[in-house]
């Protein structure tokens, strides 16, 4: 399985609900902790993406359901900023003691205040990153509106959000009072890097040039223009996700993980729809269906992967022989497109008429001083290929069942 249901218990004895999400190989050698936005929860799109992006990179991340929230044990009324924090750290030991401490922690909106304080309770943690977070944990409370009023004159209030219902006590408001974000940022010294939207509405982008000014170096910022505060364009989550693992790799070393080497490659599907992602050896890389399929077009599809597999074959097929001829090519580009091809049409294959037959078509580009013989001889060697050889041949396909580990 690439991703496992757990459960960890927190300090109080509740348990807790999360999502480890791993590479395609089912291995990692850095992870990664995650804490979702205020009422949100594990599961959330933005959250999958963003995980889905990093595993594709070679990242374990573990997400999972603060208190109170999602699958998580507790009430919602008795968690607290400061609760948040205790349970990341919790989260943290769980990490440390099953697999390896997280080594990044990353936080959406509250959440990305929680991880900042976090961070500067964890000695493992090497580096942070921010999406759409406050620059002062009180921040959330504009979201109280009318509630402000009944938390302070009963104690508690119901607080309305996206839908649902949340009862708040008038301890939570000031457990997010009481936090110095500021100071802990300036004491914090672990590279930072503060992502967030010119066009959040709910947490403005001054909070980012906040959160900059008072964090030391390294610190960086990356620009989310034209996203929204919760990500719901999946092309937003996912380049967070990119954005941040090419980030990471600056500050964390990590180390190759063994493949499997008795498979060639290895595609995973770990959740809803038709984004896979895919271990080819030692390369990572994303399957998809186009969205006129109901896919998120986050990939090449299945026949792109063919015509991918036919095009690449047979440039470095031309290059082998043409180096070996010493002929001048500076380039060859191949086109390659996939579509269905009548046999009534097709001279050099017989059949029923109106029969419909598969058809890669391709078209070959070469830039070089060759004559016109060397041309010709080059659009032969082409046909040489080995996928083309593949192709046009019947190939064998055993299928057996692989139990999940």
């Amino acid at each position: 399985m690439r991703i496992r249901n757990l459960t960890f218990t927190n300090r109080k004895g509740l348990e807790l609900s999360a999502k480890l999400e791993l590479p395609a190989e089912g291995r990692a050698s850095e992870f990664v902790l995650f804490a979702h936005c205020f009422t949100c929860g594990k599961d959330i799109a933005a959250i999958r993406n963003i995980s889905r992006a990093l595993a594709s990179e070679g990242f374990g991340v573990l997400r999972f359901d603060f208190t109170g929230l999602g699958s998580s044990e507790g009430e919602f009324a008795d968690s607290h900023f400061s609760a948040n924090v205790e349970d990341l750290v919790d989260a943290s030991e769980f990490l440390a003691q099953e697999y390896k401490a997280p080594s990044v922690l990353i936080g959406h909106s509250l959440g990305g205040a929680a991880v900042v304080f976090a961070a500067s309770l964890l000695d493992t943690v090497k580096a942070v990153a921010t999406i759409g977070a406050p620059a002062d944990p009180e921040h959330v409370t504009h979201l109280f509106g009318s509630a402000l009023e009944s938390l302070e004159k009963d104690g508690e209030a119901e607080l309305k959000l996206v839908g649902r219902t949340f009862k708040v006590r008038k301890d939570f408001v000031k457990h997010l009072q009481d936090r110095d974000m500021d100071g802990v940022l300036k004491a914090l010294r672990k590279p930072i890097l503060i992502c967030h939207s010119p066009q959040d509405t709910i947490v403005g982008i001054n909070n980012a040039a906040q959160i900059y000014m008072a964090a030391h170096h390294p610190k960086s910022f990356l620009s989310l223009d034209g996203a929204d505060h919760l990500l719901t364009e999946a092309r937003d989550s996912l380049y967070v996700g990119r954005m941040i693992a090419a980030w990471v790799d600056r500050y964390v070393e990590r180390k190759e993980v063994e493949l499997r080497t008795d498979e060639q490659v290895v595609v995973s599907l770990t959740e809803p729809g038709f984004t896979a992602k895919v271990l080819a050896g030692d390369h990572r890389l994303l399957a998809d269906e186009p969205a006129s399929v109901g896919g998120l077009d986050l990939g090449p599809s299945p026949y792109d992967f063919l015509s991918i597999g036919l095009a690449a074959c047979t440039a470095m097929t031309i290059r082998m022989y043409t180096d070996r001829k010493q002929w001048p090519i500076d380039e060859v580009n191949v086109h390659v497109s996939y579509g269905k091809h009548s046999h009534g049409v097709d001279s050099e294959h017989t059949g029923e008429a109106g029969a419909m037959l598969d058809t890669f078509f391709r078209k070959i580009e070469i830039i070089g001083e060759v004559d016109e013989a060397q041309r010709k001889r080059i659009l032969q060697i082409a046909d040489k290929c080995p996928v083309h050889k593949t192709l046009e041949a019947s190939s064998v396909i055993k299928t057996e069942e692989l139990t999940a580990t």
